[in-house]
């Protein structure tokens, strides 16, 4: 391998900056498990104040955010409707299914978006004992095996019309929607408000070392907390990981547009249309994607796949503008 070494897998392999590092020692802790920490609980209440609903609760990860608050919606046997692709139909190991009883069907979308007609096709509504219920309707914004595409804010108000004229609700994975925020400039409380339930992420593009909130109702989230505890995601003075996520909060939302510019240097170099990519992913369609990734990673550049046709490249705040013209520079030649 090349002495280059840049890393575009994913913007999950960001490490903490030091003023990070400084406010996660600072951080007065408690325990969290009796609800005592109140680094965690400013957190908690923060996000749940972004995005105008009533609470929130800290998860170690993004996957378990979402196994929580799509079980909340959604019983035993019940299923979910989502995206073809989406995070937790293909990339949460069956979780849903594994641990929740969840089964899902889904709508295929090239662009990731919201295929409303397809969508009142597959609803299924309560029929007895006879046929499997939707119960929810799962989003995913941005999404991530899409290209990073956001989902318009019309598109989602409108899918959470007809889900509460159906008797339905919906969940958001917005492990990203951050990205989907900086890149429209819609609020985040639009966002909240169009969804019954909510998981974020600080742990990709806000750059924390680990953590996700699930966002929701009260009963939902005081539901959520003896259900993470009962799948071992109970933590104990966690609130110098919790500051982290309030510093990247303060500090590292508004500079995701740096990513966003970056990934449209990355797609014009990569023979991708940039008006294509909306947020910090290009993924990038060629014939050999695992060769290509061995040839880049010769030359120093580090991608991943998302399938044997597509490769994917996500810029991040652990790499800077002189790093992102050099891989463009890089792959562009290969």
């Amino acid at each position: 391998m090349s002495d280059v070494l840049i890393d575009l897998r994913s913007d999950t392999v960001t490490k903490p900056t030091e003023g990070m590092r400084r406010a996660m020692a600072a951080a007065e802790v408690g325990d969290d498990v009796y609800g005592e920490d109140p680094t965690v609980r400013a957190l908690e209440e923060r996000v749940a104040g972004l995005f105008g609903h009533d609470a929130a609760l800290f998860t170690p990860t993004g996957s378990m955010a979402n196994v929580l608050a799509v079980r909340s919606l959604v019983a035993p046997g019940q299923e979910v409707l989502c995206e073809a692709r989406a995070h937790i139909a293909r990339a949460e190991l069956g979780a849903h299914g594994a641990l929740s009883g969840v089964t899902m069907r889904t709508w295929r979308s090239p662009s990731g978006r919201i295929a409303q007609e397809e969508i009142e096709e597959l609803f299924a509504p309560d029929l007895g004992p006879f046929f499997v219920a939707t119960a929810a309707i799962s989003v995913e914004n941005t999404h991530n095996f899409a290209g990073g595409s956001v989902v318009p804010l019309p598109e989602m108000a409108a899918l959470k019309d007809f889900a509460e004229g159906a008797g339905t609700r919906v969940h958001l994975d917005g492990a990203r929607i951050w990205n989907a925020h900086v890149a429209t400039g819609v609020a985040l409380k639009e966002y909240g408000a169009v969804v019954d339930v909510l998981a974020v992420c600080l742990s990709k593009g806000l750059g924390a070392p680990v953590g996700s909130l699930m966002v929701g109702s009260a009963d939902a989230i005081a539901e959520a907390r003896v259900w993470r505890k009962r799948l071992g995601g109970g933590m104990r003075q966690v609130g110098v990981l919790a500051a982290a996520g309030l510093y990247a909060l303060d500090h590292h939302l508004e500079r995701l547009a740096e990513d966003h510019d970056n990934a449209q240097l990355l797609a014009d170099a990569l023979g991708v249309d940039p008006q294509t990519v909306d947020t910090n992913i290009v993924a990038v369609p060629h014939d050999d994607a695992a060769g290509f990734v061995a040839r880049a990673a010769e030359a120093g550049i580090m991608i991943g796949t998302v399938g044997p046709r597509v490769v994917r490249v996500v810029t991040h705040l652990g790499v800077d503008r002189a790093a992102v013209e050099r891989a463009a520079s890089l792959l562009a030649s290969l």
